[in-house]
């Protein structure tokens, strides 16, 4: 299985600034990360606190 290039840490970054009231598609732009990702991150990693 391939792994990502972005860890954990990273991830619940992005979340955490979408919850700011970023945009996906800006937030997704910002990061070079594909919406399709995003959202999976999303709905696994939503509910995962630092």
């Amino acid at each position: 299985m391939k792994r990502s290039c972005f860890s954990e840490e990273q991830i619940i970054g992005i979340l955490k600034e979408h919850q700011a009231a970023l945009g996906a598609k800006e937030l997704c732009h910002n990061h070079s990360v594909s919406d399709a990702k995003f959202y999976k991150w999303r709905s696994k990693d939503g509910a995962i606190k630092v």
